[in-house]
């Protein structure tokens, strides 16, 4: 199966005034076409450092980070945000949306960094808004939306560009059993119906049994992996 993602012998050091930190040494990972992963791991593992790094908002201290061909740790500020906005959605636990947009505004946002004309933008929008299922609630504002319709806004902004890959930190945290379900089932649709390839953090064994596999994440090391049907 062709990779999407390649991280080969990655190091990252992050430095606070005289003091560096080691997250990682030495890390290997390949996320193939389509996956689902869940990474698991204790506080200070790494794994929101890893999220950074797969989505281009961090880069490696050395090591090289491939997307398919494209080789991330030797692009620019400017070209890595560039190829954000083409390949990568992200998914937030507190959701992230602004209050004085409405939700169909708030899904619109990275569609302003486009070409899109505004009819396009309608569009893609519409289209993201019925994959999640809110299509009727396109007018209502963030406060008068539940914590689940909040997280399927969230899910859709990210989905409205079309991107790769998903990065999901904690996307089920604030929700209860129920809700956070039926967006896991919704993450799973998008992975096998849509074939869009997701890593989600979680410390939820709940929310991890959707994934494909389960990556264990300790001290900066995957030490552990296992698959679901």
């Amino acid at each position: 199966m062709t990779d999407l993602f390649h991280l080969n012998g990655i190091r990252k050091i992050h430095t606070k005034g005289r003091e560096s930190v080691r997250i990682f040494d030495d890390l290997h990972l390949r996320i193939p076409e389509g996956d689902f992963s869940a990474v698991m791991g204790p506080s200070g593992s790494g794994k929101t450092t890893l999220l950074n790094l797969l989505g281009g908002i961090d880069q490696p201290t050395s090591g090289e980070l491939f997307f398919r061909k494209e080789q991330l740790d030797r692009f620019s500020e400017r070209n890595l945000t560039s190829w954000r906005a083409r390949n990568v959605g992200f998914i937030f636990q507190s959701y992230n949306l602004i209050p004085v947009l409405n939700a169909a505004q708030n899904i619109e946002l990275p569609l302003l960094l486009t070409k899109l004309s505004a009819r396009e933008r309608q569009r893609n929008v519409e289209t993201a808004m019925d994959i999640v299922g809110l299509g009727h609630r396109a007018r209502h504002y963030p406060k008068e939306l539940s914590g689940g319709q909040q997280q399927r806004v969230a899910i859709a902004r990210a989905l409205v560009a079309d991107p790769n890959i998903l990065l999901c930190d904690e996307p089920t945290g604030d929700l209860d059993r129920t809700t956070a379900d039926e967006i896991l089932q919704i993450l799973q649709l998008l992975n096998r119906q849509m074939g869009k390839a997701i890593v989600m953090v979680t410390h939820d064994p709940a929310a991890a049994a959707y994934a494909k596999r389960v990556l264990q994440l300790d001290k900066g090391q995957f030490v552990g992996q296992a698959g679901h049907a």
